[in-house]
């Protein structure tokens, strides 16, 4: 190696080194860049809340590749040491920032700055780091304001990554596992555990949910979860909205009886009927003031002032009045209902559930539920590695998800009735 000295750095980690793998992925990453490592202090957690902490020299064959592994060390939990405040440069224009900004993970991130780590705040994926006035802020790149700090380099930054729980509610086996041979049945009782110690803790719910909700008969066994308190905000697209209207008003979704399984005589009008039906009250809200749409999701969601959002794209007929076809709009949002929540389920919309995941700390739990395996790997792939994927249909799967909660719910009410008869 040239120059060994001048590439070399000493980074440091703390955290469930071992229980959540990071350790062997921490060395994989300086094998993959051509460099090595040597281990100066590694100290085992005793305890099962104790953090092991690692201090590693990572060496690497010249400067560029030495930057290269310390931004992948990053997000692995691993910081330079000695410490340095980060390097802030200011951005030259609207939108515009420095070549060597620092790209946010959805890992919670301190930069350090004045000889002290703020926490960065609205954490999210795919954004830059502003620094203004003692605070730090995750940015998106189009909100950025020119002459603002951006935080640049490598130094200065330490990333928490999340690590992987002790399987407290039984779920853990789930995790980073996309499989099509597990019981639904199964699943779902997971689902319903988190689901409920989320509620149990005053913590908020979001689902994001596609058209087949509708298609799949799972309409119906949504509602029951909003009856139940369990939905805080939907996140949706303009077809949901349309095809839970269409079967509302005409029994069809997609001209398709849901009832009988087959097209009705000119079914394919109803998804434009319905839209022209709701768009004529002056939108949704109306239209159930007004007594036009009587049942289903958007109803069980106006009626119990629940918020929700649906955002548009180009393929939207209509659209409803009520979406929001300003993509830079839709987006802002969506992220301003996802603030606070504890916990996202995903139900069968890849494009909706990115989307949401793109924005999402890690520290949100996550639930991709979806026929296709491909779209619970891609959700992984892009860096929402805490997902926990499950393969079927998803009518079937919100069949268990309702009956299950409701078997609960019933268990506990003859719980508390029986105390009572006792006293």
């Amino acid at each position: 190696m040239r120059d060994a000295a001048a590439c070399s750095e000493i980074v440091e980690a703390e955290g469930h080194l071992v229980d959540s793998q990071l350790l062997n992925v921490i060395f994989d990453k300086v094998i993959e860049r051509r460099s090595r490592f040597e281990v100066l202090r590694f100290d085992i957690g005793r305890t099962n809340e104790e953090f092991s902490r690692l201090e590693l020299k990572v060496t690497a064959p010249e400067p560029a590749v030495l930057r290269q592994l310390l931004e992948d060390l990053m997000p692995l939990g691993c910081h330079a040491q000695p410490l340095r405040d980060a390097l802030l440069r200011p951005a030259e224009a609207d939108g515009v920032v420095p070549d060597d900004f620092y790209s946010t993970t959805n890992h919670q991130t301190f930069v350090r700055h004045g000889g002290r780590w703020l926490a960065v705040g609205a954490q999210r994926m795919d954004a830059v780091v502003v620094v203004h006035e003692g605070r730090a802020v995750c940015r998106k790149l189009r909100d950025v304001q020119r002459g603002e700090r951006v935080v640049s380099g490598v130094s200065g930054i330490r990333v928490s990554p999340e690590f992987r729980e002790r399987d407290r509610l039984g779920f853990a086996f789930m995790t980073n596992d996309v499989s099509t041979e597990r019981r639904v049945e199964v699943s779902a009782s997971k689902v319903v555990a988190m689901m409920r110690d989320v509620k149990a803790h005053g913590g908020r719910i979001a689902f994001v949910a596609g058209p087949v909700v509708v298609h799949s008969g799972g309409g119906g066994y949504f509602t029951d979860l909003i009856r139940g308190g369990f939905v805080d905000v939907l996140l949706a697209g303009n077809a949901l909205a349309v095809h839970d209207v269409e079967q509302a008003l005409f029994g069809t979704s997609l001209g398709v009886d849901l009832e009988a399984g087959v097209a009705r005589d000119e079914g394919h009008r109803n998804h434009m009927r319905a839209i022209n039906a709701i768009n004529r009250a002056g939108g949704l809200q109306p239209a159930v003031e007004g007594g036009t749409l009587r049942s289903g999701i958007m109803y069980e969601l106006i009626v119990r002032d629940i918020p929700y959002v649906l955002a548009g794209s180009i393929r939207d007929d209509g659209p409803l009045l009520d979406t929001e076809m300003d993509l830079i709009a839709a987006q802002d949002r969506y992220a301003g209902e996802l603030v606070d929540v504890k916990m996202v389920v995903m139900l069968s919309t890849m494009l909706h559930s990115i989307g949401v995941g793109n924005m999402l700390p890690s520290h949100v739990r996550v639930v991709c539920v979806d026929i296709n395996p491909a779209v619970v790997t891609k959700l992984g792939d892009r860096g929402s590695s805490q997902t926990v994927g499950i393969v079927t249909d998803v009518g079937l799967f919100l069949h268990q998800l309702a009956t299950q909660l409701g078997a609960l719910d019933a268990g506990a009410r003859r719980a508390r009735q029986g105390s009572e008869a006792d006293v």
